[in-house]
Order: C-alpha cells, then structure tokens, then sequence
C-alpha cells in the first residue's frame, strides 16, 4: 500500500495534470461491471515413488499450459478512497494436459483435463491515488471453485471443490463512457486437488495413477479485463 502511494506520487509530480474523466466515479457505494479475459491452468503434482506389484514407477507432470479463458460479473464495494472489496461470480473454461512417465522402460501416457469452474472470488483491492486517468492498484484474495466437468473411467480424476488464494495487479483506466481496467492475475491452489477414491475404475489396473501421487494442487495465470 505505501508502495503504490509512493509510486502515485511520483507520477502525479512527474505529469502535467489533466482534465479528470468521471471524477467522481470511484466515490459511489457500489460499482458493478462485467468481465472477460484469458488464463493458463497448470497442476503442481508431488510423486510419491508408488511401484507396483509388477516393478513399475510412474511419474506425473503438467508440461504442457493450454489457454482457457473466462467471463463473469463484478460487483465492487467501496470502502475508503484507497480500499475497496470485490465479489466476482465467474465462469472459467481451461484445459491441463498431463504426461505420465514411467521411470524404467520410459513408457508415456497422456490425458487431457478439460474443466469448467464456477467461482466466487472475494478480492480486497488496494489502489493508489488517482493519477489524471490512471490508477493502479494491487489486488489479493480467495477464490472458492467447483468444476462441474469431471469425467469416469480416466487415468487421474480431481475433486469437485478446490479453493485459491489470488494475488495480482492491475490500472484503473477511465474512459468517456466507462472505466476499463486490465488486471494480472497469479492464483495458487492450498488443497489437494487429486480425488483419491476410484470407485469409478472399472479397470483397477489404472489406479497405480492415482497411488503415485502423494498430492497435487492448481495453479493459473489469468489476464483479464474489466468493463465497469
């Protein structure tokens, strides 16, 4: 927060003022607005060294980041001139592709996860002083997620529920019409995303997978942009 005051400073010093856009946008209670924007997914896994009955190890890795992207709705509550806290119900679309390893005869496997998240991050936003037309403002906060795509019968399976904490950075840019704001995002899973109960194996071969995996958690880059 002192950072971004410093930094506010400093500009508003180094720059010719200029006529204020909306001056007074920022001062109502409640802001309310739309967003879209793009993401990677990514998976942390830890291997446990699992071998098998039959003297196999495998390894699990997401090598490989493939672009999702998401859309939701904002509603921002203001609480200071500097402080504000934000609700944005969402839907994110993202897709993992995992490569399994088998350490002695170098045997590899691949599954795509697809995902649909519905989420409802609550994020305390710390912005600097407005600058002409331009505010930044760092972001951080917990992101509550349930994926309502989880198929059967597949060498991994996640859980249902998975909870992020998200930090990340953006600028207030005010527009004639309406207030466009680009944001960057970072969001790191704390739960082990790895659903552990393989009911669903009709071949229980499969389920060396999943034992070779002590635990795994979610991380994601989002880029995304808000229309207010």
């Amino acid at each position: 927060m002192t950072l971004l005051m410093l930094v506010s400073t400093i500009a508003a010093s180094a720059q010719v003022q200029k006529v204020q856009i909306r001056p007074y946008i920022d001062q109502r209670r409640f802001h309310y607005g739309f967003f879209i924007g793009v993401h990677m997914q990514d998976i942390e896994f830890v291997n446990n060294g699992f071998v098998t009955e039959d003297g196999q190890s495998w390894f699990m890795d997401a090598n490989e980041y493939l672009p999702g992207f998401q859309v939701g709705v904002l509603g921002e509550l203001y609480l200071h001139k500097n402080i504000a806290v934000r609700l944005l119900p969402s839907l994110y679309f993202g897709d993992r592709k995992v490569v399994f390893k088998e350490s002695v005869s170098g045997e590899r496997r691949y599954q795509q996860m697809r995902s649909c998240y519905v989420s409802v991050p609550v994020n305390v936003k710390f912005a600097a002083n407005r600058v002409n037309n331009y505010r930044p403002y760092v972001m951080a906060g917990i992101a509550p997620m349930f994926n309502l795509v989880n198929p059967r019968q597949k060498e991994l399976r996640t859980n249902m529920y998975d909870m992020q904490i998200e930090i990340g950075l953006g600028c207030d840019i005010y527009l004639p019409f309406f207030k466009l704001i680009p944001e960057l995002k970072f969001c790191f899973g704390v739960i082990d995303i790895i659903n552990k109960n393989r009911n669903d194996l009709t071949d229980k071969d499969m389920y060396k997978f999943t034992q070779s995996i002590d635990h795994a958690m979610s991380r994601s880059i989002a880029l995304t942009f808000y229309f207010e």
